[in-house]
């Protein structure tokens, strides 16, 4: 997963936290001294991001050896050593904090993923991302997902039709609450005229979703609807329009998540899941 974009995020990184040089270690330390160290986790999370770690240290020499002791998935308990480095010490404490940060970042998502694809079982029910990511981390972030067991929405707008509550009330297809059928037909129409990809209309209420429902969208999004809106909604799509999918967003958390699951949804989308998960914190220690 060390793509040509993700090792261009990387080089950015260490830019960033180098600046001209590590001014520290290059005054503290002879240059040619070697040794060895190993990362260590410093709390329980789901491991994401060791390739991206290895990279850091590569990028900074190719002479680094790194030692991988855990993959991406594998679970961690505290003070478990996730890998070892070996090499020249002023290169190892330089690119030592980007590859923490890339780990933290990445295992915390990842963790946080896992909490809310665990918390819907035995639902079918697939927990989507957003795209409430960090600028310019995203491809990271979304793969940081897919390690948690979760599901990447759209990447970027290109990816996905969403036809969002401001699309339809810029384009006067809704106003004051009602949807203008007619205009919304020839929309759905011209959609799937121009473009092969899935059409998702989000609607805000039941009376949206009644009218949105018969034109047969790929998918329609239920913003904000209580479990009993829910409910209604999931019923009247098996009687009627079993091929469309549901997915519900907006306010979920793991207190509510396995309640909306249970209403039958397909999919919900979380953006907590990128915009506020916590960190998994790491240290690099020198033998």
């Amino acid at each position: 997963m060390v793509t040509a974009q993700v090792k261009k995020i990387i080089k950015a990184a260490l830019e960033e936290d180098i600046g001209a040089k590590d001014i520290t270690t290059s005054l503290s330390l002879p240059s040619s001294i070697k040794g060895e160290g190993v990362i260590v986790a410093k709390e329980k999370g789901l491991l994401c991001g060791i390739k991206v770690a290895e990279e850091v240290f590569k990028t900074l020499s190719k002479e680094i050896v790194f030692r991988p002791l855990k993959k991406d998935g594998d679970h961690l308990d505290k003070n478990e050593k996730v890998a070892g480095v070996k090499g020249n010490i002023g290169t190892i404490l330089t690119a030592e904090r980007v590859a923490l940060n890339f780990l933290s970042r990445l295992s915390g998502i990842s963790t946080a993923t896992a909490k809310f694809v665990n918390r819907v079982k035995p639902a079918n029910t697939k927990i989507l991302d957003t795209r409430k990511t960090t600028p310019t981390l995203r491809a990271l972030e979304k793969y940081a997902v897919g390690v948690g067991g979760g599901r990447n929405h759209r990447l970027n707008l290109e990816k996905g039709i969403i036809v969002k509550d401001n699309h339809l009330r810029a384009g006067n297809f809704l106003a004051d609450g009602e949807l203008n059928e007619v205009k919304f037909q020839k929309l759905i129409k011209h959609l799937r005229s121009e473009s092969s990809l899935k059409i998702e209309i989000e609607v805000e209420n039941l009376t949206e979703f009644k009218s949105v429902v018969k034109y047969k969208p790929d998918i329609v999004m239920l913003d904000n609807f209580s479990l009993n809106t829910l409910r209604k909604a999931v019923a009247l799509r098996n009687k009627y329009f079993p091929k469309v999918l549901i997915e519900a967003s907006g306010g979920i958390n793991l207190a509510n998540i396995k309640a909306i699951a249970d209403c039958g949804v397909d999919f919900i989308s979380v953006g907590s899941i990128t915009h506020s998960a916590q960190i998994v914190d790491f240290s690099l220690e020198i033998l």
